[in-house]
């Protein structure tokens, strides 16, 4: 398989008591999948994890096992319960050190801001052989480690770190999708889904099903890196709706 046309998969670790106990809502999860697929890789799947150093190494090791690249959101601060540097230092075998141009960076940000204390220059350390991602809006970088890329907690912040990271990961095809929306049960055409589905095998079929109106329906969304088999199947899709006497509404409901 070509780079163009082999998937290449991401995973994602949330790393954060606050997103467990419900005081944070979580909003990166979005970004990073929405990021990741106009780079052309796949978010294949998210961990959420506490600021515990055997949860995080675990589920470090685990993932990026499994996928061509990892990504970690929160704990790289300035606090002691800012873990997660420690953690994929440990997961990946080496010590954690503090990184020359990281401190810099930091040095210069802080100098008008009350100059670089401990708390602040923890925000410089590395797993030993890492490069930094950068970061626009507050000075600390972000870290690569291998296929694992660490990233701030605070959406803002990730934002910069992935606009600094665009173009710059090995992926494939860009994930296209259509939607087609059509008044049905789910259960009614269950069957033509995975007919449809089994016709084209480049493509992927989703099923959204909703309740407005005092009716039932349903959004199918399909997905595929081919456009013209993207085109084929939910023209195939209309088709089969049509059949059966269900007006298919192209672009979704």
């Amino acid at each position: 398989m070509t780079n163009e046309t082999r998937i290449w998969t991401a995973a994602l670790i949330v790393v954060g008591d606050e997103i467990l106990s419900g005081r944070t809502q979580d909003k990166n999860i979005a970004q990073v999948a929405t990021w990741l697929g106009v780079q052309g890789i796949r978010l294949r799947e998210v961990r959420v994890v506490p600021d515990v150093m055997e949860a995080i190494v675990e589920a470090v090791n685990t993932l990026r096992a499994r996928n061509d690249y990892l990504f970690t959101t929160g704990g790289i601060g300035p606090t002691h319960d800012d873990i997660t540097v420690d953690a994929v230092a440990q997961a990946l075998g080496v010590d954690v050190v503090i990184h020359p141009k990281a401190r810099a960076i930091l040095e210069s940000y802080y100098e008008t801001r009350g100059g670089l204390n401990d708390a602040r220059l923890r925000m410089a350390r590395v797993p030993q052989g890492a490069d930094l991602i950068e970061n626009r809006v507050s000075g600390a970088p972000g870290i690569k480690a291998g296929n694992v890329y660490l990233m701030a907690g605070v959406p803002g912040i990730t934002a910069q770190m992935l606009d600094g990271l665009t173009g710059q990961l090995e992926g494939g095809l860009p994930l296209l999708s259509t939607t087609v929306g059509c008044w049905v049960a789910e259960s009614e055409i269950a069957d033509l889904l995975r007919e449809t589905e089994k016709a084209f095998e480049e493509c992927q079929i989703g099923s959204y099903p909703f309740f407005r109106e005092g009716k039932t329906g349903a959004n199918f969304v399909i997905r595929s890196v081919s456009d013209d088999q993207l085109k084929a199947c939910a023209h195939a899709l209309e088709e089969g709706l049509t059949a059966i006497g269900r007006l298919p509404v192209t672009g979704g409901i």
